[in-house]
């Protein structure tokens, strides 16, 4: 038996920044994954950098994406310097095409909702965003510039997180499966591992992504269930791209400036349980919405191939905060967002463990929004 000042579950991108922001703190987080290395939906991510809304249910979302991208230079820079690895944070902002013939109207649009959230959006002539990519396609019909949104290399970044909590004390043991919690008088004692192993902790973070709902004890505070996405990467000689160009049907983002460049596109969003493989269907979609974009890429070579599980909620809303378990802490259910708001989520986890207050309002985020719903349902 353990005993450490906080167990973390889930050691991707949330729980890793989680350990880091408690370990440089003070505290001895011990971080446990059934797996090694962050390989689930922050390996699998994009590494896009964007606060605005992805649909309407997710508009209560950008204010804490707003702040979490601002977090995020100072973020990065520590995480280098306490790691010793560069994560290609790249600020050149984003662009989105459009192509039907209601095309103007739509840029009208999304143009009046980024100015009434607060997001930097300008409409850009098409012979000037040309200007700006010129292996996009000349079929857009319009084109709006939007300037603050940035890229990382989210593999990068995940595998530096682990390396810079390590180096304030952060503990990491791969396969290690929790799989239940011990509870007694209504606060939360230890873990246990499907191994056997019981580690005890004043705290405990959930941070398991997608798999956090298969946590019994935890399962109505996190109602997590798996998006499937798949993604293709592509090494170009023929096209450059500068930033992120998006269109309704998908994105692209480059990854380095040097010829050959690597370009990320993505994604599909199915419904396929647990199950990380990638389809025809799905490869012809993402393709398909590359050349769209940018029409050079029908020559590219496909370089790699993978699919990832995003970890989703009944309201399309992280799980962030304390539950009426004692001690017992929800940190999941990011779904699109996660890499985005990893500095964000650490700082407030980090708040509320070491000071018992925030900085940010989180109460729409709180798990408890989930759980009266499950007991009168008859859960637990």
């Amino acid at each position: 038996m353990s005993t450490h000042d906080v167990i973390v579950i889930g050691s991707g991108l949330i729980g890793s920044s989680i350990a880091w922001e408690l370990g440089r703190r003070g505290a001895h987080p011990l971080v446990l994954d059934r797996q090694t290395d962050g390989q689930e939906a922050s390996w699998a991510a994009a590494g896009m950098l964007q606060p605005a809304p992805h649909n309407a249910e997710t508009l209560p979302l950008v204010p804490l994406g707003q702040a979490s991208l601002a977090l995020f230079p100072q973020f990065v820079a520590e995480i280098e310097e306490d790691s010793g690895h560069s994560v290609n944070l790249r600020q050149h902002g984003a662009m989105e095409l459009l192509f039907s013939a209601d095309a103007e109207r739509e840029l009208s649009t999304l143009i009046a909702l980024y100015h009434g959230l607060g997001l930097p959006a300008e409409p850009l002539p098409i012979e000037d965003a040309v200007a700006l990519e010129p292996a996009m396609s000349r079929e857009a019909r319009a084109a709006a510039l939007l300037p603050n949104e940035a890229t990382v290399d989210n593999r990068e970044l995940a595998l530096a997180t682990m390396e810079a909590a390590r180096s304030h004390g952060a503990e990491f043991r791969g396969d290690a499966e929790v799989v239940s919690l011990e509870i007694r008088g209504g606060r939360v004692e230890s873990v246990i591992t499907r191994e056997g192993h019981r580690y005890n902790a004043a705290q405990v973070v959930l941070a398991a992504g997608c798999y956090s709902s298969l946590l019994e004890e935890a399962a109505r505070y996190a109602p997590t269930r798996p998006v499937r996405g798949q993604m293709v990467s592509l090494r170009s000689t023929a096209a450059r791209l500068t930033r992120v160009l998006r269109s309704h049907h998908g994105y692209i983002l480059p990854r380095n400036d040097e010829q050959p460049q690597w370009i990320i596109a993505g994604t599909t969003s199915e419904h396929a349980g647990y199950e990380k493989r990638v389809t025809p269907a799905g490869l012809s979609h993402v393709l398909d919405a590359a050349q769209e974009l940018v029409p050079e890429l029908s020559g590219a070579e496909v370089t790699e191939t993978w699919s990832g599980l995003r970890p989703d909620t009944p309201d399309h809303l992280p799980i962030l905060g304390p539950t009426d378990i004692d001690g017992l802490l929800i940190a999941t259910g990011h779904y699109r967002s996660g890499i985005l708001l990893a500095p964000i989520t650490a700082k407030l986890i980090g708040e509320w463990i070491l000071d018992r207050a925030v900085s940010f309002d989180w109460e729409m985020f709180s798990p408890m929004r989930f759980a009266p719903m499950s007991r009168s349902a008859g859960s637990h």
